[in-house]
C-alpha cells in the first residue's frame, strides 16, 4: 500500500511539472523561507511593556512621546515570568511571539551596551536582568519562533522625534544625530547577535534610512539574520501593514503588491482611498509582500490599547469578535497578530490569558477535524463524502512557495444528487475560509475559471461545526 501511495503521489507530481512546463512565460513572485514561515504561522502575537506600565495612569501617546518618564525604577515585575507569557499566546495557536526590546520611551529591555537607558541602570534584579532573554528562552522552551520589535522613531529620554533630534541646524544637533543614528546601529548589532536566529524584526514605524539622515540598520540584520522577515525600512520590507489595526483586511488581499517597499514610498498611491492598495494588494504586482492583519487584545469597545492600563479588562476583545478577525485575516490570506501585554507585576492578567485560550480552543473546534480533504493541481478539484453532509465552512489553500495563481474560482456541493453553487472567489492564496450553509451535500469540486498558471491546491476541506 506504502509503495503505491508512494508511486500515485510521484505521478502527480510529475504531471504537475509537465502541465506547469507549458506554461511557464510568466514570472510570478514567490515567498522567502521566511515568508513562508510567517504565512504559516497564522496567528503571532506582539508583547508591548514599557516603563510606563508601571505608572498607574493611562497610557497616552502623545504626552509620552515627547515626556521622560521621572523615575526608571518605578520598573520592577517582580514576578516576571515569561514561560506564563508565551504558555498563553501558545494556547491561543500563536507560532510567532515578539517582543518590544525598545518603544517610545526608549528604555531597553534588555542588556545594551549601546543604549544606557536600559535594564542594567535598575535595582530591579540588581541592575542584570534581561527580559529579551528570558522571553527568547521562553519561546524556545514552548516552540515559539522568536521575533523583536525595535521602536526608534520616537524617544521621549532622548528627545528624539519622528526619528530625527530637534533640527536646528546647528553642528550640535547634527552631532547627536550621528550619535543617536549609532546608537540604532550598535543596538541593532546587539539585539541581532546575542540571541539566535530570530524570525521577525519590527522598526517600529519603519526606520529612516541613511539617505534620508538615519542609521544604516539594514546591513546589519542581514549580516547575522540571514532567514528574517524584516519590516521595515525605506530599503526593504518583506511583509505590508493591512491598512488597518482591526485585526482584519477586506477581501480579496493579494500577497503580491507593485513596489519593493510597503509604505517607505509612493505614500500618494499607497494611502489613497483608505489604503486601499495596502489592504488588497495587487494580483499583477511583482513583488511577493504579504499583508498583515493587527489587533490589541485590549481594543473593543472604544479602547485600542497596547499598554496594560489599570481597570482596562472589560475592554478585551469578546470570543466572537476575535473569530471574526481569524475568519477576516487568516481566512483573507494575511497574517492575524494580537498584541497583548504584561502588567506590573510582569504576568499576563489571568482574563487576558482566559481569553485567548479560548479563542484557541474555539479554532481547533472547528478546524481541528474536516469532513474531508484532498489537494491536487489544475483547474477542477472534486472530493466525495461518505454521507450526506450539513457543512458550514469551506478552506482552500494554495501552495504559495509557487507562488499565487488563482484568479477565479467557484465551489460547487452535490446536493440531492445536482450541483449547485456554495461560493465563488478570487484570490485563495495561503488560506481563504468561505462560509456557507448547505444540507445534505454528498460530494464537492472546486473549478478554477481563472490562473495565471497552473494552480497547485495544497488543501481543499470541508468542515461541519
Amino acid at each position: 500500500m506504502i509503495k503505491i501511495k508512494f508511486l500515485l503521489l510521484l505521478a502527480f507530481i510529475t504531471f504537475c511539472n509537465v502541465v506547469e512546463a507549458s506554461n511557464n512565460n510568466r514570472v510570478i513572485p514567490v515567498p522567502s523561507v521566511a515568508q513562508l514561515n510567517w504565512q504559516n504561522a497564522e496567528i503571532a502575537a506582539v508583547f508591548h511593556y514599557d516603563l510606563h506600565v508601571f505608572d498607574g495612569v493611562r497610557y497616552n501617546q502623545p504626552h509620552n512621546r515627547i515626556t521622560p518618564i521621572a523615575d526608571m525604577n518605578i520598573f520592577n515585575p517582580q514576578y516576571l515570568d515569561t514561560d506564563q507569557w508565551i504558555r498563553s499566546v501558545k494556547a491561543m495557536g500563536a507560532k510567532i511571539a515578539i517582543i518590544t526590546a525598545t518603544h517610545e520611551t526608549g528604555f531597553a529591555m534588555y542588556q545594551s551596551d549601546a543604549n544606557p537607558y536600559c535594564l542594567k541602570a535598575l535595582k530591579w534584579r540588581d541592575g542584570k536582568g534581561d527580559i529579551v532573554r528570558d522571553f527568547v528562552n521562553s519561546c524556545r522552551k514552548y516552540g515559539i519562533l522568536p521575533g523583536i520589535y525595535i521602536g526608534i522613531r520616537w524617544n521621549s529620554f532622548l528627545g528624539v522625534h519622528d526619528f530625527m533630534m530637534p533640527n536646528d541646524g546647528s553642528e550640535f544637533q547634527k552631532n547627536r544625530q550621528k550619535f543617536y543614528n549609532r546608537m540604532c546601529e550598535r543596538m541593532t548589532e546587539e539585539l541581532m547577535s546575542r540571541y539566535g536566529e530570530l524570525a521577525v524584526v519590527w522598526y517600529d514605524g519603519g526606520g529612516h534610512g541613511p539617505e534620508l539622515g538615519g542609521p544604516d540598520i539594514l546591513p546589519i540584520v542581514e549580516r547575522y539574520q540571514k532567514n528574517i522577515i524584516f519590516y521595515h525600512n525605506s530599503q526593504r520590507a518583506d511583509m505590508r501593514w493591512g491598512g488597518s489595526e482591526t485585526g482584519m483586511v477586506p477581501y480579496p488581499c493579494w500577497g503580491t503588491y507593485p513596489f519593493p517597499y510597503s509604505h517607505s514610498k509612493n505614500q500618494d498611491i499607497i494611502f489613497k482611498d483608505d489604503n486601499r492598495l495596502l489592504k488588497n494588494g495587487d494580483p499583477d504586482g511583482g513583488y511577493y509582500m504579504p499583508a498583515m492583519s493587527d489587533v490589541p487584545l485590549r481594543g473593543y469597545n472604544g479602547r485600542h490599547e497596547w499598554f496594560w492600563e489599570p481597570d482596562d479588562e472589560s475592554h478585551i476583545q469578546p470570543l466572537n469578535k476575535l473569530i471574526e478577525m481569524y475568519y477576516n485575516s487568516v481566512g483573507h490570506n494575511s497574517t492575524l497578530i494580537i498584541g497583548v501585554t504584561p502588567d506590573p507585576r510582569g504576568l499576563l492578567p489571568a482574563a487576558d490569558s482566559i481569553r485567548m485560550k479560548q479563542f484557541g480552543d474555539e479554532i481547533k473546534r472547528r478546524f481541528a477535524q474536516p469532513i474531508a480533504e484532498v489537494r491536487g493541481c489544475g483547474k477542477r478539484l472534486e472530493m466525495n463524502l461518505n454521507r450526506p453532509y450539513h457543512i458550514d465552512a469551506i478552506v482552500l489553500c494554495e501552495d504559495i512557495s509557487k507562488g499565487e495563481r488563482v484568479r477565479q474560482y467557484k465551489v460547487e456541493g452535490k446536493v440531492n444528487g445536482k450541483w449547485k453553487m456554495l461560493t465563488t472567489g478570487s484570490c485563495i492564496g495561503h488560506k481563504k475560509i468561505d462560509t456557507v450553509v448547505a444540507d445534505k451535500v454528498s460530494a464537492l469540486r472546486l473549478r478554477v475559471d481563472k490562473a495565471v498558471d497552473v494552480p497547485h491546491i495544497s488543501r481543499f476541506a470541508v468542515y461541519a461545526y
